[in-house]
This record gives C-alpha cells, structure tokens and sequence, in this order.
C-alpha cells in the first residue's frame, strides 16, 4: 500500500488513548530477565563469537540489536514456508536499543526470504510500556515494509494477544489492506501453534512458555486448549520420519536413494527446472498431507498426473525435514557451523573429507540431490534458483542441531556451506 494513504497517527485522539492502555500486569512486567535457554547445539555455534552473542561478532554493525535475539529464523512451517520470529519479550528497554538498528535488523533478515513464501511469528508476551515502540516508530515500520515484504508473506500469527495489540490492529485498520488484514491470525495457545509448523523447532522464551502454562492452568477443565496428539506408532511401509538406513533396508534392490527423493526429484527434473521460484512457493496443505500419507501407506505416487510443480517440490524439502536425523548428520554439525572458518585454500578438501565420511545411504542421497540442485541452478535465468538462493532454502533443511531449533546463530553457516557445496560439487563428487 502506498504511504499516500498512512494517517498521521500522532495527532489522532485515539493515539493519546491508545498509549494509555495497560499492557500488561505488574505480576507481568516482574518477570526476571529472560534466561539464556541455548541448547547444546545453539552453544556449541556461539563458542566461535562473543560469549555475549550467538549471532554476530562483537564488531559487527548489527551486534547490539543481534544479542538480545528479538528475531530468529526457525526453519520451514507446516506448509514448506520459510519462518520468521519475532520475541517482544527480548526487547529491552527503550534507552537501551536503538530503534532504527531493530526495524534496519528486521529488514535485513526479510530481505534474505521475502522472494520466496514465509511466515511471520509474533510472540507477544513481554511487551511492557517500557520496551514498547512508540506508534510513530510503528507508522515508519509500515512504510519501510513495502510490497516487497507484504506480497509473499503468507501468514501473520500474533500468539498471546491482548486487548492493546487488538487495539492497535483496530486502529491502524485503514491503512491495513483488506488482503493483509486476512493474513493476520490470533493464537491464544502455543498448542495451537502446532497447526502450523512444529513448536520444537522454535526456540520459544522460556517466559513465553511459563506464561502459556500460567494461562492454561487459569482454565476450567472443560475449557482447556487441545494440546499435541502423541505420534502415533509408524505404519509398516512409512517412509517419512524414518531413518535412511531402513528405508535402503526396506528397499527390495536396496536402492539407497528414498522414493521420495526419485520420484520428485525425477518429475522436477522433467518440468521444473524453468519454473520461476521453484522451491520459493509453498503448496496446499491438505495435498501435502494426503501425499505423505500414500507413500506412507505404500502406494505409488506418480506427480506427472497431478502436474503441480510446487507441490512435489514441498514434499522433497519435507520429507528432508523430517528425516529423524538430517542428511549431512549430528556428527558433523560442529564441523559445518565451523566450517567459514577454515581458509578458502582447505575448504574445498576439507569438504571432499567431510561428505565422505557420511554414512553411504547419506552420502548417496546427497549426492543425488545436489546433482539435481546444480541442474536447477544452471537454469538461474530462467528459474532465479542460483546456488546461493537455493542455499537458503535447502540449508535449514540438511541440518539442524539435535534440539531440532534452528537459530540465526546457525544459519548462516549452515547456508553458506551448503551454497560452496553447491558451487564446489563436482569436486566434491568425484
């Protein structure tokens, strides 16, 4: 939406009243500082920079917006989208965070994903009329995020929200574009988040959780929220969430490339690989569950008769997320998070040494995809996939630390050794 069309918020009444409204209650607002909740894996990354940040060295222009980790990246949803969170309990007080650093930051880290689908995770708590940013800082936000940003955003999720975020939703309601504003959903219970992408690769503030429990205890029992199914027991032919060494068992050639990957990656290969933002669209997901559940039922899948190119290309990147362990493996993930330290001279045989050491079934379904992947990147013309594009949406899901969560800390090095092996893979196989 053009800016012609922003009212001037500073001098609307409601504003003055808007700035009024209780945010949150004392009991809120004495919460102690937010604990560092790094996993073991979020610690192992943060050993290469500032013991104060897990994201940027300490030099780095972004290092003080960074180490509170307002933002994150967490991996792909439900429906194969890219997500990004934002914690405004992580926000500190407003003399000690520069504004325009945050919404530049927030930028930023768009910029590397609004060409393709993505999501947006508000977690609320923790906004107090301290650390709160003034509705003129909010009007200049909306104008920074133009088109650009709006367009591929498929879902906005506002998780714990209270009468003031509803207020401000109300009033900042016509310079909200009805289509925007369908984009926009409540989530009163991270249990409720479990529609939409898998709480355990989120790393969710512990005072976001103890506020979530807090509210479900308030309950009456016959208004408790639903919470997560318990995972039902495999099925005998299930090929999603099963490791890769049954799966080559359970093959009757013992083929140690999945079905999964020969049948998307085939049909791919024949009619996607001019398709423009291939792997950048997310599909349906009541068509993503029913596909999963025939390869998991054992039937045949042949994508040619449904002709919809976006969806086999979630199901590949899903059916890697979902891998028990991911493709490039736990026993490496040190070395990869590590790997940009290592000089460009020992990268290349230090990466030949490391993709051989993966177990076969591994190393042959690796090789297997990034075969096809420099395909689809020969076409970057054409289809806009280079190698570091393709990087950032394949990295997240080639490995992950054994919490499952995905931070910004990891991320980057994660994509950036997936794009030099993208760039180096004809070395590498050979």
């Amino acid at each position: 939406m053009s800016s012609e069309l922003l009212v001037e918020l500073g001098e609307d009444p409601a504003t003055a009243q808007l700035g009024q409204l209780k945010l949150t209650t004392l009991e809120d607002q004495q919460w102690s500082a937010d604990e560092s909740t790094l996993s073991k894996s979020e610690k192992d990354v943060s050993q290469r920079f500032d013991a104060d940040s897990p994201h940027l060295p300490w030099d780095h222009p972004y290092y003080d917006i960074a180490r509170h980790q307002i933002i994150e990246v967490a991996g792909d949803d439900n429906f194969g989208r890219k997500v990004i969170v934002f914690n405004a309990c992580r926000m500190p007080p407003h003399h000690q965070l520069d504004h325009h650093k945050l919404l530049m930051y927030l930028k930023g880290t768009l910029d590397q994903y609004v060409e393709s689908d993505y999501t947006l995770i508000y977690f609320h708590h923790g906004l107090t009329a301290e650390n709160k940013p003034s509705l003129s800082w909010l009007r200049d936000a909306y104008r920074e995020f133009d088109r650009k940003y709006k367009k591929n955003i498929k879902a906005l999720y506002i998780v714990h929200p209270t009468m003031f975020i509803k207020t401000l939703l109300i009033l900042f309601k016509p310079i909200i574009s009805f289509k925007f504003g369908r984009k926009i959903n409540y989530v009163n219970y991270l249990s409720e988040l479990e529609d939409v992408v898998k709480c355990e690769q989120l790393i969710i503030p512990a005072r976001v959780k103890a506020y979530d429990n807090k509210l479900r205890a308030s309950l009456k029992p016959s208004a408790q929220p639903l919470v997560s199914p318990l995972l039902s027991p495999p099925l005998p032919g299930q090929v999603f969430g099963v490791p890769l060494l049954m799966l080559r068992q359970r093959s009757p050639d013992g083929d140690a490339i999945p079905v999964v990957m020969r049948d998307t990656i085939s049909f791919l290969s024949e009619q996607g690989l001019e398709i423009e933002g291939i792997f950048r669209r997310s599909a349906n997901v009541t068509l993503v569950k029913q596909v999963q559940l025939r390869y998991n039922s054992g039937e045949a899948v042949d994508f040619r008769e449904m002709e919809d190119i976006h969806l086999a290309a979630v199901i590949l990147k899903t059916f890697l997320r979902e891998l028990p362990e991911p493709l490039l493996t736990y026993q490496l993930y040190n070395d990869i998070i590590n790997f940009s330290a290592v000089s460009s001279d020992n990268q290349e045989s230090l990466m030949k040494t490391l993709v051989e050491s993966l177990p076969e079934e591994n190393y042959e379904a690796l090789r297997f995809l990034i075969t096809f992947l420099a395909q689809v990147s020969a076409n970057s013309e054409v289809n806009k996939m280079t190698n570091s594009n393709l990087a950032v949406v394949f990295g997240p899901n080639l490995l992950w630390g054994r919490d499952n969560a995905m931070s910004l800390s990891a991320i980057g090095p994660i994509n950036n050794f997936t794009r030099t092996l993208l760039d180096q893979q004809h070395l590498v196989f050979t």
